[in-house]
């Protein structure tokens, strides 16, 4: 199964050479779960010719925010509506969860609450999981055909699912720990409040459940649907 990645966002320069860009993240997670991946850079408007040039789509995350005028943003809002309308199945972490959210009628601002930073609990319908998360946007009002998946009691709409077409997910099962660390010394200095950092570190060394969400994820991508 070909799974197309829809890059919107950029791994720090100086972390890259080490982690890799955010695609490589992506099939380092899904690696030894029968699927290939072809990767377009949207975020420099690189978009597939149609919808159903892959099997499937998966959304990237980005430090860009989805309600930010980008000259990507449209496009892909449209080409997220044309997916789901014709029932190709779609993937978005982070950024690529707000974004579907948006294009198909939620809203998405930067949160009042601010930052949720480092492993990160959340219930998954009565099944508690441990991810990375590096966000202060949410999506603070989720499209009428969306359905809460995950959720804590800073982020409500932490996973959604939109029937068998659509799963997203706010937290980053595609960064390690070393990553994270990374971006608290990096991008978070002078953005993320110290103490919220200080508490975060301090977790660092809390295993987090990527592998769980990775098999969810194939597993989302590799079911029986109905067609549109």
């Amino acid at each position: 199964m070909l799974i197309g990645i829809l890059q919107t966002g950029e791994a720090p320069e100086n972390l890259a050479p080490v982690s890799g860009d955010y695609p490589d993240m992506f099939q380092r997670l899904l690696a030894d779960q029968g699927l290939s991946f072809r990767v377009y850079r949207v975020l420099d408007m690189e978009f597939p010719a149609s919808v159903t040039e892959c099997d499937g789509w998966l959304i990237t995350g980005s430090r860009f925010g989805a309600y930010e005028g980008h000259a990507f943003i449209p496009p892909l809002e449209t080409f997220i509506r044309d997916a789901y309308a014709r029932a190709v199945p779609m993937v978005g972490i982070c950024f690529g969860h707000q974004i579907i959210a948006q294009a198909l009628g939620g809203k998405v601002e930067k949160f009042a609450g601010g930052w949720s930073v480092g492993p990160t609990e959340y219930d998954f319908a009565g099944r508690t999981l441990r991810l990375n998360a590096w966000h202060q946007d949410q999506v603070v009002a989720r499209p009428p055909m969306a359905e809460v998946a995950a959720c804590n009691d800073f982020c409500e709409n932490a996973a959604l699912v939109y029937g068998d077409r659509i799963f997203t997910v706010q937290a980053h099962p595609e960064f390690k720990t070393d990553f994270v660390d990374g971006l608290m010394k990096t991008r978070g200095k002078g953005l993320v409040p110290d103490t919220l950092m200080e508490a975060a570190g301090a977790r660092l060394d809390q295993p987090v459940d990527s592998q769980f969400l990775a098999r969810r994820i194939a597993d989302f991508f590799k079911a029986p649907r109905h067609a549109a």
